[in-house]
């Protein structure tokens, strides 16, 4: 009888022994995996985002993990830090609320004031629509026009035939010139499937580009909420799609004609672009926007030899003017300064 106990008291001791080896393993195991997704979390959200605090979260859409976000880079430091011998001190009656004035070439800051602010920025969104358009479709990429495209709100095309399909350049040029919401839409929906899907590539193209602190929450910028960025990221931006032609073609123009399934077979598109209109020297676009939240917004460029000047104006009163003045005043600067070898 205490035989038969001694073998059941040793069993059962080897039973705990056992037990207990395998808890210690899996508790090793979890907190490996732990610490693994945390730096993998970590690596996601792209760690600080620089003077400006934490990067927004990928996935602060709301649509889950960004399974196609690419790792988060540093923050640029491109039209962000101010040159030493800053040359343009021009002041402004009623300034913008953010602004500011680089050398496209190598994005050495001219004029700034407030440039980090953290501001919602309407229409200037399709900046960022209009680079995953050239990134992702051909100009003669037929384009159908949803139910949910022709449900837009704000400025649009107003054309659009429902449930016919539209060539990709003309919907860009809609979505650049007369900034046509409906167009974002429709334009989103053919590249992603879905306008949220459509947002997951934004944001993930920004963090790709190093925009700390940029955050899409619609491809047209109609939203305020949650669509928000800074001056040195918009010129950086602007710079991105001036590079590609097909782009930097299209938000030049200042009135074409583009083919659409419509009676006549084409729609008029006008561009809303201050500069353009006044007809100054120059000009190579680029986007307006406007809403109650953001005020009147505007990124903008011009050329004048060899050197082409960025500009970026959040919540200005007269943001034509204003660009003008400060576009004129970086030239003479840039032509004033000497060169060296």
């Amino acid at each position: 009888m205490s035989v038969h106990r001694g073998r059941r008291r040793r069993g059962r001791s080897l039973r705990l022994g056992w037990t207990a080896l395998a808890c210690a393993v899996a508790l090793v195991v979890a907190g490996g995996f732990v610490a693994l997704r945390s730096d993998r979390l970590d690596t996601a959200a792209g760690g600080r985002g620089g003077p400006m605090g934490p990067a927004p979260a990928a996935a602060a859409t709301g649509s889950g993990p960004l399974a196609d976000a690419p790792p988060t880079p540093q923050p640029h430091d491109w039209a962000r830090i101010p040159s030493p011998d800053t040359v343009v001190t021009t002041r402004l009656r009623k300034p913008p609320r953010s602004g500011l004035l680089v050398d496209a070439a190598t994005g050495r800051v001219l004029w700034r004031d407030e440039p980090e602010l953290r501001l919602p920025i309407a229409s200037v969104t399709k900046m960022m629509t209009a680079l995953l358009v050239a990134e992702r479709t051909s100009p003669r990429d037929p384009v159908p026009i949803t139910p949910e495209a022709l449900a837009y709100a704000g400025s649009g095309v107003g054309m659009l035939p429902r449930g016919r399909r539209v060539q990709a350049e003309t919907l860009l040029y809609g979505l650049l010139l007369p900034s046509g919401n409906d167009a974002a839409i429709a334009l989103a929906q053919h590249i992603a499937g879905s306008v949220p899907r459509f947002v997951r590539l934004m944001n993930a193209r920004a963090r790709e580009l190093g925009l700390s602190c940029t955050r899409f929450a619609s491809p047209s910028g109609i939203v305020d909420r949650g669509n928000w960025s800074c001056a040195p990221d918009l010129a950086l931006l602007a710079h991105e799609l001036l590079s590609k032609p097909r782009l930097a073609r299209v938000v030049r123009t200042r009135l074409t004609a583009m083919p659409l399934p419509i009676r006549g077979g084409r729609v008029w598109l006008a561009n809303h672009n201050p500069l353009l209109l006044a007809g100054y020297p120059g000009v190579d676009g680029v986007k307006t926007g406007f809403t109650d939240a953001a005020g009147r917004c505007f990124v903008g460029a011009a050329h004048r030899g060899d050197k082409r000047l960025i500009v970026v104006l959040l919540d200005s009163p007269d943001p034509g003017k204003q660009a003008a003045r400060l576009l004129d005043a970086g030239f003479a600067a840039l032509a004033n300064t000497p060169t060296h070898n």
